[in-house]
């Protein structure tokens, strides 16, 4: 039997199958994952991104999370805060994305598979998994970085209520040029207030 080649089975295909995965195994993740991938979209249509670029960024925020395949039960669904020992459980998540995207074998993995890497690289290079700085770390995992932070804090999790929207955007302000890169959210807040996936406000 052959082998089927990248374009008898699209990328795009692939995403939904994982997409499907990953929703059986936590559909917190999948529905936030949807979120994220129309945020980074409506941001990179904003940055004047061409066509094969907004494909690698809403493939990168489609996948970000889907290393959290990989991570136990008693660490995915904790209600609480992570001990140390869980934390650095918790982080393999995005090496564990890396591994399955590369494993696709699609002409498009090896740059998806660098977004999901270091999609939790911070600005002053204080993130992981590789400690990468500034523009250094890839821009479209910069942009996830934000709109992923956006969504996590703007919807109810197991461990937090939903935060009201300027509550969101003062944290992320406070966060410019350590976590996240201040030209980026500088262009997110002109592009969040016309979204539909802005929180509410009072």
């Amino acid at each position: 039997m052959l082998n089927p080649t990248p374009d008898a089975v699209p990328m795009q295909n692939i995403a939904r199958s994982l997409s499907v995965a990953l929703g059986e195994r936590d559909h917190h993740t999948q529905i936030h994952s949807e979120r994220v991938v129309q945020l980074s979209a409506e941001l990179g249509c904003h940055l004047k991104l061409s066509a094969r670029e907004l494909e690698l960024l809403t493939l990168g925020a489609q996948f970000h999370d889907l290393g959290k395949i990989g991570i136990p039960d008693q660490v995915l669904r904790k209600p609480s805060s992570f001990e140390e020992n869980e934390w650095e459980c918790m982080k393999q998540h995005t090496v564990i994305g890396e591994r399955i995207i590369l494993a696709i074998g699609d002409e498009k993995s090896p740059e998806v598979a660098r977004i999901v890497r270091h999609h939790h690289e911070n600005f002053d290079g204080s993130g992981y998994p590789d400690g990468l700085r500034g523009t250094d770390i890839p821009l479209f995992a910069r942009i996830i970085s934000l709109t992923d932070s956006y969504d996590a804090m703007a919807v109810t999790r197991p461990y937090h209520k939903a935060r009201q929207h300027q509550a969101v955007m003062d944290i992320l302000s406070q966060e410019a040029g350590g976590k996240h890169d201040p030209d980026l959210l500088h262009a997110f807040c002109a592009v969040i207030e016309k979204s539909d996936m802005r929180a509410a406000q009072d």
